[in-house]
């Protein structure tokens, strides 16, 4: 039998068996505040084409007391095993199945996941139900073509709320009744549950108007700006349904911001929940509003491309997530009045450096991954699924045109409404409207793995005149274990020439839109013109590939990076120079030091983030280790001096206290993070509010500085679910072995850490400063990793296998135990997958470390 696990081939035999019509789900979760099982009652109807017929529907339950499939009762110690209610002898046509359980609530963040807010003590109940989760809550068909309607009955305690897809009902006697979904997915079904604060309006368009709620618990409402969500999704609103064509599919849209939540958001159609981190508690730089407006508009996004037409099978989960994800940021991009019209740099800065990096780790895919079973998908949402296949769709807009593009997304939508669809069918809509054969465009694009490089063959007469210009393409080799052979694509670039101005300053001069296939492409337009300081190819981001500058491009870049007078060839330039560092072509203390001369100039809040993560993140990794101490002395030094001179109370000023705190290191920078906890130092403008003080309370855990009575004051000061998870970091992040056994006891020896406090125990264990108290660990996570991923839910054993993975270890011993357990363990497909990409970390980490080696011995 397969556990958990679900086949294709499974699912597509049950699709051709099978339709369904419609569940009626009753569910007690009178009490949910002392937690333990609920009873779970489901009524399913569902249409089977052949008689006499065997199937199955799914669920997870401790208990099954009642099978009743079309009046018979059948024994449910009999019928019920590994997942699955088996279905025997169906009758062709209407059949009618009932079933009883006891199921249970969660602290993993999968299926009915119960939290308790310290503030109030009272439970808060949220479903999430993506990839295989409701049959946790329900018996159901659990594969998203098998679309029915949902109604839903719930008895809650007095006092609470229940939030379902449908606008919510009064209750009777503590039930609220539902009124039916229409024919949805099981996977974007939802119910949310507990004495939620709210706030409501509407959205009103041609004499339509569309209920809005905003729900958190009450210990956040003080912190909730409701009006700026509303605005963000108001402008969603407006933007979709024109380009769309279609006007919003369901009856209401409710955003529930719930706790210890494991992704950003997800898409439950009409009742969508979101991580509630993002109802910010403390002072957060504008780039923390832009990624919140993307979650919000990704989401909405959604509930036309996901929730309204779906994806057939998990393969085409790409689709749904990269059209999200591309819509939602060019609705930020081109929406009139949009707050972040420079979100294609944020794309280009952080979603697409995202997709770089997946795509050069030996689990690379094509975009279109295949997708053999569940485990396949549950390890599939990554920087390929979102991020390259988002970087791909832009492309495929610039190819076939914004308008003609949009005009196949109405005609797929109308064509298409609540049922499901495969990729041939968006594309066959795209051909329509565009004119574009696009076979050989998605054989290349979306069938194939790795990626391409873009150098620019420059020749320039002794008068500095080009006489000859051309784009090479490259396809390096797919990485070792990867599958498939390197393809050279058909891409769709600009070329931009910039020159320096009278001030200094880099200013494009001439910009060149073209089709580059093959190996190398002859441009001629820039023949005969006078040769610009700087060629920048893939100008405006439009293609997905790693570029490179020619020698004397790289050399004023180099210069002159800060310098660029728009935030997008900074950011590609920036990114380029991080692909290098991790590629091992840039030394590690080069990029510091192209960092350190052009951050500065860098006026994006979101780039300079991303700066401060990726230049710690290299030093940290990538440095040579005799040189490292070096370095991360500099770039603090450097990070306290921006700080001291940032304008009092910017944005700025708030991300270089973050990038201190974070390396803080000699005995006066750590004697400035405890003044300014305790009080007796300032920094004009700095707030030093709740969430600054856990960071930097952090650093002193993690360098010995702050003890366990220091960690038990601050969390008397912060007593609520954000400061039991910043605490139990501290707790882990100490320096000792006591402290360090003590975290690993509480993830690996013992399952009852909720997902939340879990992962935060796995982060403060892991301190870059600590590797030779962190040595011994590594035997110790190959002896316990596999037995864990048998034994614990998906999430919280993928938190394991990732987290723990013994990274810092950058040695040649760590990849032959690795290679050893790899060979001995026999894992199953998903970790040995988790645990390649991990190894390949390190391997990168060694060739980067060589090669700033030798930039120093040079």
């Amino acid at each position: 039998m397969p556990g958990t696990n679900l086949t294709r081939d499974e699912a597509q035999q049950r699709a051709q068996l099978l339709s369904v019509d419609g569940y009626e789900i009753d569910l007690d979760l009178s009490g949910a505040q002392e937690g333990g099982t609920y009873r779970s009652t489901t009524t399913v109807r569902f249409d089977v084409a052949r008689a006499g017929a065997d199937s199955f529907i799914d669920l997870v339950a401790p208990a099954v007391h009642k099978v009743a499939l079309n009046g018979e009762l059948l024994d449910p110690a009999s019928v019920f095993e590994d997942s699955r209610i088996v279905l025997p002898g169906l009758r062709a046509g209407r059949n009618e199945l009932v079933v009883v359980a006891d199921c249970a609530y969660t602290n993993t963040g999968e299926g009915l996941h119960r939290f308790v807010d310290p503030v109030d003590q009272q439970a808060y109940l949220y479903t999430q139900f993506e990839v295989p989760d409701a049959r946790r809550v329900f018996a159901s068909f659990e594969q998203p073509d098998l679309k029915a309607t949902f109604q839903f009955t719930v008895r809650a305690p007095e006092g609470w709320t229940v939030i379902s897809n449908s606008p919510t009902p009064e209750p009777a006697d503590n039930i609220w009744r539902f009124e039916p979904t229409p024919r949805i997915s099981t996977y974007v079904t939802a119910l949310i549950v507990g004495p939620y604060h709210s706030v409501h309006s509407t959205y009103e368009k041609d004499g339509r108007t569309v209920p809005l709620g905003i729900y958190c618990r009450p210990s956040l409402a003080e912190h909730l700006d409701a009006d700026a969500i509303f605005e963000v999704t108001r402008q969603g609103f407006d933007w979709f349904q024109e380009k769309f064509d279609y006007a919003y599919p369901f009856a209401k849209y409710d955003q529930l911001f719930v706790p210890e939540f494991n992704a950003g958001a997800m898409e439950n159609a009409g009742a969508v929940t979101i991580r509630d981190q993002y109802i910010f508690r403390s002072k957060v730089t504008d780039a923390a509003y832009e990624v919140r407006a993307e979650t919000i508009l990704h989401e909405l996004a959604h509930m036309w491309f996901g929730d309204l037409v779906t994806m057939e099978w998990w393969n085409d989960l790409w689709l749904n997530e990269s059209f999200a994800t591309y819509t939602s940021i060019a609705c930020q991009a081109y929406a009139p009045g949009s707050r972040w019209p420079h979100s294609w740099t944020t794309f280009a800065n952080s979603m697409k450096t995202w997709a770089y990096r997946q795509d050069q780790l030996p689990s690379t895919h094509p975009i279109m991954a295949e997708i053999r079973d569940l485990d396949d998908v549950l390890v599939n949402f990554d920087g390929i699924t979102y991020a390259k296949g988002a970087s791909v769709l832009k492309q495929l807009v610039a190819y076939v045109g914004m308008e003609e593009f949009f005009k196949g997304v109405q005609a797929y939508f109308k064509r298409h409404a609540y049922g499901n669809t495969r990729l041939s069918d968006l594309l066959g809509a795209l051909e329509e409207t565009s004119g574009r054969d696009l076979a050989t465009w998605s054989k290349k694009w979306l069938e194939t793995a790795g990626i391409n490089i873009l150098r620019p063959e420059i020749e320039v007469g002794a008068d500095g005149v080009i006489t000859s210009f051309a784009v090479r393409q490259e396809a390096p080799a797919l990485p070792a274990g990867a599958k498939g052979e390197p393809v050279l694509r058909p891409h769709r670039i600009a070329i931009g020439a910039y020159e320096l101005d009278g001030s200094g300053k880099l200013v494009r001069t001439e910009r060149i839109e073209l089709d580059v296939d093959g190996e190398l492409t002859a441009v001629p337009q820039l023949v005969g013109k006078r040769r610009p300081a700087v060629v920048l190819l893939n100008d405006d981001d439009l293609s997905y590939a790693k570029v490179r500058l020619d020698e004397e491009s790289l050399k004023v870049v180099t210069e002159h990076l800060g310098d660029f007078t728009e935030s997008l060839p900074r950011a590609l330039s920036w990114a380029s120079a991080w692909d290098m560092t991790r590629d091992g072509e840039l030394a590690t203390r080069d990029y510091l030091s192209l960092v350190l001369s052009g951050v500065g100039k860098e006026s994006d809040i979101g780039v300079v983030q991303s700066l401060h993560r990726q230049v710690k993140l290299a030093l940290d990794l990538y440095a040579a280790p005799e040189w490292r101490e070096t370095g991360l002395a500099a770039w603090t030094e450097a990070a306290l001096a921006h700080l001291r001179a940032a304008e009092p109370g910017s944005d700025h000023q708030l991300a270089w206290a973050r990038a201190f705190a974070a390396a803080a290191r000699t005995d006066e920078q750590l004697a400035l993070l405890q003044g300014l906890l305790d009080g007796t130092e300032e920094i004009p403008g700095l707030a030093v509010d709740t969430e600054l003080r856990w960071s930097l309370l952090h650093r002193l855990a993690a360098t010995g500085r702050a003890d366990e009575q220091a960690i038990a004051a601050e969390l008397e000061r912060d007593r609520t679910s954000a400061g039991e998870r910043y605490a139990a970091a501290a707790r882990a992040a100490r320096p000792t072995a006591e402290a360090k056994a003590e975290a690993w006891a509480s993830v690996v020896e013992s399952d009852k850490l909720p997902n939340a406090v879990q992962e935060s125990v796995i982060g403060g264990f892991v301190q870059t400063d600590q590797r030779e108290l962190l040595a011994p660990y590594t035997m110790k996570y190959f002896a316990a990793v596999k037995e864990i991923w048998e034994a614990r839910s998906h999430e919280m054993a993928q938190q394991i296998a990732v987290g723990l993975y013994p990274s810092l270890q950058v040695s040649q011993e760590t990849l032959d135990a690795t290679d050893a357990w790899l060979d001995a363990a026999d894992p199953s497909p998903a970790l040995r997958r988790l645990v390649t990409e991990s190894r390949a970390g390190i391997e990168r980490a060694l060739k980067a470390q060589a090669a700033d080696a030798a930039a120093g011995a040079a």
